[in-house]
Parts: C-alpha cells; structure tokens; sequence
C-alpha cells in the first residue's frame, strides 16, 4: 500500500496555518494525538511517582509505559531505556556515571555529530584528562567514512561516540562497521538515532550500538530524550546520578523523574509513528516497522525530488547531492547569506533552519559562504512544497 501522505497530514492540526515546515530538524509539527496526551497528563499526573496514592501510581505506570514506548522504536528492552529533559542532559549523565577506568584512555567523537551529544563528551574527557581524537567527514559530501575508524580505534580508546545520521547533511553512517572496529577494542559505542528515527526502522541490535540516543520533538513527541542501552545489566555497573539513593535499572542514570505529562506524549508519538501506515498491523515494534518503511520510501522519493529541482537551480549549491541521506539538504546560495535565503524563504511562508551550530557545515566551508540553509522534510511534506521552495530561491538568479 502506497503511503497516503494526505491522510497523514490530517494528523497535523498545525499545517492548516498556511507556512511549508521545512524546518523538521527544529522540531516536527505535533500531531493531534500527541497535544491531546499531554493535556491530559497535565490534569491526570500532577505528580512524580514516588508516593503510593492513585496519582503516583498512575505517573509510575505512564513511567513504565513510556520506557516499553521507546524499547519497541530502538529494538532494546525497557529495562535499559533512560529518560530524561535532552539529549546533553543523557549524555552528561552517562559521562559522570562511567567509572574512572573508562576515562583512562581515549574518546573519539565526531565532526558529523550535533553540539548536544560532542559537548558533554569534551568536558568529560576534559575533567579526567582523557585525549580526544577525532573522526572527520569527507568535505566534498558531508559523509563520515566509516574505515577510519579503523585508523582511529586502538586498544587506547574507550569511547566511540558518533551519529546516525547527520541533521544538517542528512547524510546516514554506517554505524554496523563503527561497531566492528570499537568492539575489537572493547569500547562503549554510543549513538544518536535522533537524526533518523523519524524516517526509518532501527535496531540497536543490528546496529551493534552499546546505547541508542533519540530525541521526540525529531518526530512529533515531546521535548525530552531518551537513552536505551543494549544490555541493560551494564546500568548496575555505573555510577548513581540520581537524587534518590534508593534508584534501580534505569532510574540510577536520571536526577529526576520526568513530568507525567511528558511521559504521556512520548506514549503518543511512538503511537503516532506507528500508525503512520494504514496497513500496519500487529504488536506496535510490528506496526512501527511497518509505517517506518512506507514513511522511508516515501521520504526518499522526495527528498530525491528535492535535491533534483534544487541543483537546477544556478546559485544553489546541494551539500553532498550524491549522498544516502535521510529527508534532510543543506544548501549554500552564491552571493547571498543564510540570514537573507531564511528571510526570503519566511516572507513567502516557508520555514527552514538557518546557521545550524555545526562543525561538519564549518569543516566544509559554509559560513565562508555565508552560511548554510537547512531543509528537513517531514512525514507530511509535498511535491508542491518543494516547487515552492524552488520557485523562491530561483527568484535569487
């Protein structure tokens, strides 16, 4: 069954207030069925789940509940899934949590990879005197190549931190090689999903990753993050970041409790995902598979059609046009800066990203250029919405 892109959209409230949402990255357009779980959880959960009264009982289950959520997205067990407010919060989490040998060697991260999951990486390798060694992306398309990690690997480094899929490149790594290299060191490979996880079905375990990083708001949920890990026996073996001394499983890697009604709308997403195909039948891993796939084909044919009407165009420039990518472009216009393309774009009701803080869009010489534009497609975007798009910046000559 082809993906019905209309019944989609009917799911989006917001697209009836006449923009394009070319701006997925920022955050996905929040369906219907998300807003409405969150409303209700603020009525519904006031409270955290520590208490024994109906409330707290009821925040314990939405905890529980939403673990199960993002087990059944990443392929993991609920007993290793960690919430908590973002993606740097997480990762600041697991980096004060490692035990001190983990930092006796080296952490290699990379340039493809968002501040949120680099930052907390270098201040930790900065407080226990770890090196940092870097992976660097290939400047004519905005890929990682994943052999230099065979280079980069020793039986020095601890940590390999790298992305899926990069927000501002699309462009999608083979994180299943990474694995192989890290493993034969014996190394913690953390990877961010986040980039991906709107447009496509993962596993952690095909993918080879120790722990799995995804941020709802990349595909309609809440503003929060969740942290699943591949053995979640592996959480016992780490420092205790939360405030409650008494903290099992996952709950040992999160200060707080998140907001019942938080809880409530990550439920709702991983609903949503799942329904996105009509035909997606079965327990929810089975129909998120299901709609994951149709949603993957679907945003391929468009991001194909973007990328075909945007290097016809005589100024713009398509970073890394060739690559396998998920729904996301990043285009430099000659002559003109980023701040006037978002400006124009914006003055006829289309929204895209502008300047995205990068280090892959810096390695490449972007703001050089006057910086970048970046495009993400939702689930819910249109041929017509790209002939717009195009019809814009072809107005820049």
């Amino acid at each position: 069954m082809a993906f019905d892109v209309a019944s989609v959209r009917g799911l989006f409230p917001t697209l009836g207030d006449g923009w394009i949402h070319f701006d997925a990255g920022a955050g996905l357009q929040i369906p219907d069925a998300v807003a409405s779980a969150m409303s209700t959880g603020v009525r519904a959960l006031p409270v955290d789940p520590s208490g024994v009264g109906p409330q707290a009982e009821a925040a314990a289950d939405a905890e529980r509940t939403a673990r199960r959520a993002v087990a059944d997205l990443t392929g993991a067990d609920p007993a290793g899934v960690v919430l908590g407010p973002s993606r740097s919060a997480l990762v600041t989490a697991l980096s004060d949590a490692l035990p001190a040998s983990d930092w006796t060697g080296e952490v290699i991260c990379s340039r493809l990879d968002d501040e949120a999951t680099i930052v907390p990486w270098l201040r930790g390798a900065r407080a226990h005197g770890a090196s940092v060694r870097w992976a660097e992306i290939d400047v004519s398309d905005g890929t990682l190549p994943a052999w230099q990690y065979g280079d980069l690997v020793t039986g020095r480094t601890k940590i390999v931190a790298v992305t899926l899929a990069s927000s501002v490149t699309g462009a999608i790594v083979d994180v299943a090689q990474i694995a192989n290299y890290a493993h034969s060191s014996g190394a913690l490979l953390v990877v961010d999903a986040s980039a991906v996880a709107p447009y496509a079905r993962m596993s952690i375990g095909e993918l080879g990753a120790d722990v799995l990083l995804v941020s709802p708001e990349r595909w309609g949920g809440p503003r929060m993050a969740a942290m699943a890990f591949a053995e979640p026996d592996r959480i016992e073996r780490l420092g205790r970041v939360s405030m409650d001394p008494g903290s099992t499983g996952p709950a040992r890697l999160e200060a707080e409790p998140m907001a019942g009604p938080l809880l409530a709308g990550l439920v709702a997403s991983v609903e949503h995902l799942a329904g996105l195909d009509g035909a997606a039948a079965g327990k929810r891993r089975q129909r998120l598979t299901t709609s994951l796939e149709a949603a993957y084909e679907y945003g391929q044919r468009l991001t194909q059609y973007l990328i075909n009407s945007l290097i016809h165009l005589g100024r713009v420039r398509v970073i890394g046009d060739d690559a396998h990518r998920v729904p996301v472009v990043s285009i430099v216009v000659e002559g003109v800066t980023a701040a006037a393309v978002c400006r124009r774009l914006a003055d006829n009701g289309i929204s895209a990203q502008c300047d995205v803080p990068s280090r892959a869009l810096a390695r490449i010489g972007a703001s050089e250029a006057g910086g970048a534009v970046t495009i993400g497609l939702g689930p819910y975007a249109l041929p017509y919405e790209i002939d717009q798009l195009a019809r814009v910046l072809g107005s820049f000559g």
